[in-house]
C-alpha cells in the first residue's frame, strides 16, 4: 500500500522540506527537488513509520479486546446459586 498525500499536504511538505533545506543546512533548493527528497522520504522511510504504527494499532486494540470480557461479561443463571437456596437482598432481606 502506497503511502499517498493530499495536494495541499504534499505543497505542505514540500514547502517544509525547502524550509529545512534553507534553515539547517543553507542550501537552497527548489520546488521540484524537494519534491524528490518528498518522494524518496515516502517511498523509502514512510512504510517503517506506518508499519510500526500499524503493529501499535493492532496491540493496542488486541488488549482492549482481552478486557472486554472483564469489564462486561455478566454472570449467567446467577439467580440460583449452584448447591443451594436464593440468598435474599435487598432491604426487606432478614
Amino acid at each position: 500500500m502506497a503511502i499517498e498525500l493530499t495536494t495541499e499536504q504534499r505543497s505542505e511538505a514540500v514547502q517544509s522540506i525547502r524550509r529545512f533545506f534553507q534553515e539547517e543546512l543553507e542550501l537552497d533548493i527548489g520546488d521540484l527537488k524537494a519534491a524528490l527528497v518528498l518522494d524518496y522520504v515516502l517511498r523509502e522511510i514512510a512504510p517503517s513509520v506506518h508499519n510500526d504504527a500499524i503493529e501499535k494499532a493492532q496491540t493496542y486494540m488486541r488488549d482492549r479486546l482481552a478486557d472486554l470480557e472483564a469489564i462486561a461479561a455478566e454472570p449467567e443463571f446467577s439467580y440460583w446459586p449452584k448447591g443451594g437456596r436464593r440468598v435474599r437482598r435487598g432491604p426487606d432481606a432478614a
